[in-house]
């Protein structure tokens, strides 16, 4: 093969090459990202039912992060309120159900405004 023929091939392989790149970091951006396996999995939601005027189960122990969320199982209307005012509900009605997440660890005391006598705990690890 003489000179002129090598410097062509070469720069034919070279805009191949060119062209193979582009093509490949064009479609690298429009892949989507690759999914991550995290060492720390969301807790799942915990449910504390409100019936018979009690909330069950009374003290519940959650990892940071966790939500949980109350739900009225009862005929009549309930609230949901910590005692340091860091959660409030609404009124909830028969099946209505109000969610808190909970990020620090610590106790987290609560009651019912409209019967006070209900009382529950969050001990948040």
């Amino acid at each position: 093969m003489n000179r002129a023929m090598r410097r062509s091939n070469s720069a034919v392989v070279a805009v191949v090459l060119a062209a193979l790149a582009a093509f490949a970091v064009a479609n690298t951006k429009a892949l989507p990202a690759r999914a991550t396996q995290s060492t720390q999995r969301e807790p799942k939601p915990i449910e504390i039912r409100i019936d018979n005027f009690t909330f069950a189960p009374q003290i519940t122990t959650v990892a940071a992060g966790t939500i949980v969320v109350w739900t009225n199982g009862d005929d009549i209307p309930h609230t949901v309120v910590s005692t340091d005012k860091m959660f409030k509900s609404k009124a909830l009605d028969t099946g209505d159900a109000f969610s808190f997440q909970f990020t620090k660890p610590g106790k987290y005391p609560y009651y019912c405004s409209i019967h006070p006598e209900m009382t529950g705990e969050i001990d948040v690890k």
